[in-house]
Parts: C-alpha cells; sequence; structure tokens
C-alpha cells in the first residue's frame, strides 16, 4: 500500500475551533473496522513492551497482526529528519512524539488541538525512557500559519501531525522519529475497560468527577480519570501540575493492562480504542523495538518545558526563554545520541529573544519536583 501521498489522519474528525485561512482541513479514514481493532492490538502492546517488557504471548499477539498492521500504516507527508530504519537496525536511540486530542473531552464542543504533547526517547543502552511534557500554550511560529505567531496546540488543527511534528522539531531542534496520536476524549472508555487506574494524588482536591486526597492511593473510574488529568486551575503548578497528572493516568493504564486477567481479555479493551489512536510505526519497527528495546523501561524519567505567562494580544501564552529550549534540547538529544545543536534558539517570538547555541549563557530557572514509583515495574522519576 502506497501511504506517499496520504493525508493526515485525525481521530472523530471535526472541524476545528478556529479556522485558519489558506489550509485545507479534509482527513481521510483509510483503515476498515476489522482491520482498526487489529492495528491497536499492536499499539496497546506496543506500550507495554517499551515500558515494561514482554513475553511470548505478547510476542505471538504481534505476529497475528502483521498484515493488518502493513495495511493500515499511515505515514505523515514530511521527510524524516533522519533515517529511521538505519537507526533501529544499529539499536540506536529514537524518539516519539505521544500526541493528545481534546476532542470529546469534559463534553467540549470545539475540537481538533492537541492538549497534550510529550517527546518521548528510548535508549536501550542506558536502559531508560524520557518524557518531556511541552506546555499546550507554549508561543511558538507555526510552518504554514498565516500568523507569526500562535500557541503550540494551534499546530495540529492548522495542519494535522505534520504540522505538529515541524513544529516540535523547529522550536528544539530535535529529531521526531515516529509519532502516536491519542483521542484523549475516549479516556473514560479506556479506564472504565480495565475496570479504573490506582494514582497517588500530588495534592488534594475536587473537580467535575474527581474528588482525591493528596498522598492517599485511590481508584480511578473513567469519568473520575479524565476529570483527575484535566484539572489545572486550583494546582499551585497549573499547566505542568496537570501534565504530571496526565503521566501518572498513562502510567496507571500501562500498568493495570499488564495483569493477566486485562491481558487474557484484551478484545473487550481494543472495542474502546477504535478510531482513538493512530501511529507510523511499522510492523517491522514494532518487532525491532520489542526485541532490541524493551530493556529501556526499567527507568522512567519525566521532564516539563518550563515557560512563563504572558498576555498577548488578549490570549494567554507560556512563554519558554531560549536557554530553557536550548536545555531541554540539549538533554533529548543527549538521550539520542546527538551533539548539542548549533542552531539559534528563540524565545519570545513576537520580539526578538534569540539564543546562540555556542555561547555559555544557561537558564536560571531551577525548580524540581520528583516523584518516585518504588515498584516491580520500575523507577518513574517526575522533574520540573
Amino acid at each position: 500500500m502506497n501511504n506517499k501521498n496520504q493525508r493526515d489522519y485525525r481521530p472523530n474528525d471535526i472541524p476545528p475551533r478556529r479556522e485558519h485561512r489558506g489550509h485545507s482541513s479534509q482527513h481521510v479514514l483509510i483503515s476498515p473496522h476489522r482491520k482498526r481493532k487489529r492495528l491497536f492490538t499492536v499499539l496497546l502492546v506496543l506500550a507495554l513492551v517499551i515500558f515494561y517488557g514482554g513475553g511470548a504471548y505478547l510476542y505471538h499477539m504481534l505476529a497475528n497482526a502483521k498484515s493488518a498492521v502493513n495495511e493500515t500504516y499511515t505515514a505523515t507527508n514530511i521527510k524524516k529528519s533522519r533515517n529511521v530504519s538505519k537507526v533501529l537496525k544499529a539499536k540506536k536511540p529514537i524518539s516519539i512524539l505521544l500526541l493528545g486530542t481534546d476532542t470529546g473531552d469534559l463534553g467540549r464542543t470545539d475540537k481538533g488541538r492537541t492538549d497534550t504533547l510529550i517527546v518521548a526517547t528510548i535508549n536501550p543502552s542506558t536502559k531508560r525512557v524520557t518524557l518531556t511534557s511541552i506546555p499546550r500554550d507554549l508561543q511558538v511560529k507555526v510552518p504554514g500559519s498565516i500568523d507569526s505567531y500562535d500557541k503550540i496546540n494551534a499546530a495540529y488543527t492548522i495542519g494535522g501531525v505534520s504540522t505538529a511534528i515541524k513544529t516540535v522539531q523547529n522550536t528544539f531542534h530535535i529529531p521526531i522519529d515516529f509519532y502516536v496520536l491519542v483521542n484523549m476524549g475516549g479516556l473514560t472508555k479506556i479506564v472504565d475497560a480495565i475496570d479504573g487506574v490506582t494514582v497517588t494524588p500530588p495534592l488534594t482536591f475536587s473537580y467535575e468527577d474527581a474528588h482525591v486526597t493528596k498522598g492517599k492511593k485511590v481508584t480511578l473510574n473513567g469519568k473520575e480519570a479524565l476529570s483527575y488529568s484535566r484539572m489545572r486551575y486550583d494546582d499551585p503548578l497549573g499547566d505542568y501540575g496537570r501534565q504530571k497528572r496526565q503521566r501518572q493516568i498513562i502510567t496507571a493504564i500501562i500498568k493495570k493492562s499488564l495483569s493477566v486477567s486485562t491481558l487474557s481479555s484484551y478484545k473487550e479493551l481494543l472495542n474502546t480504542l477504535e478510531e482513538n489512536m493512530k501511529t507510523d510505526l511499522t510492523y517491522d519497527d514494532i518487532m525491532t523495538i520489542i526485541s532490541e528495546y524493551k530493556a529501556a523501561g526499567q527507568s522512567i524519567k519525566s521532564y516539563a518545558v518550563q515557560g512563563e505567562e504572558a498576555m498577548i494580544d488578549g490570549a494567554s501564552y507560556q512563554i519558554a526563554s531560549a536557554a530553557v529550549k536550548q536545555k531541554n534540547s540539549d538533554r533529548i538529544r543527549n538521550e539520542l545520541g546527538l551533539e548539542p545543536s548549533d542552531a539559534e534558539f528563540t524565545g519570545r517570538v513576537d520580539y526578538d529573544d534569540s539564543y546562540d547555541s555556542t555561547s555559555t549563557t544557561t537558564s536560571t530557572y531551577d525548580n524540581t519536583y520528583s516523584d518516585s514509583y518504588g515498584d516491580s515495574y520500575g523507577t518513574s522519576t517526575y522533574d520540573y
């Protein structure tokens, strides 16, 4: 199947909240009902293997899905910034952009932005996974936009997955090897399909369906989990606190999905994932990751790009300085085994705040928050 000219896919494609002139909003659904189920089998198992390893049963599940994966694979319309086949063959670190769309969240009627953006790196040599969250309101230049700047979560609205990838790559001067797109509106069904998830809240709050106490473990159903992952105004860390709780939910879903009872009834879970996920990982890519990269899940470190709030033309933005972007770029590139970029980084986009990466200037921001899971699933550390 030739996907060269295929447009980006958006789950539950509905007109975005803001029209951008000169950009096509047409998107094509290519996967038949039955083949989508098989593809999502692969995606679910991939997540399990990357973070916690897998056995013969998981491998067998993937082997049975080969033909469906090959037929439903959808590429973006941009050229990869590096030869990912050679990278995988050489067992070198890889990067994956995780995108969570806001379609259907909490009864929303406006659609089509990526409220969750996470750059994941998987390093088999250091046996480490890193997750770097990008604030959704980060002010950036979006390729192809008629505006001089926008929020980074608008990149997907403007041009789909391809534009979102370009924006992240251009902002941080890093290569994005693959992407995984998830419709966060389907989170409630996913959590309910595995009979809830257990988390330890970092603060006490009540929001919509979520009523939690700091430090007290709680099992959340689908609606509660979605509310838990969405609240930000009562969190001292604001959107950064919300990002942490989103990663808590994702980690909890993966852990719960590993249980024998869940795996034995995975077909029921797959029914909730239809039309909610998409990726450009091929069958061969996935099999290579299973066999060569699973050790990376022994340690998970989590970071967040830290910005400062600014009101511009009546809208709230997060402004990350050029030095902060440089710092995050250096860390991600280091995890990928790459030298620091010699490109010039830009802070606030609507006026000159450039940062020469060859200088010795560093960010003065230092606000670290850590949270570790001391269990058989490895260690997760959150660094802000």
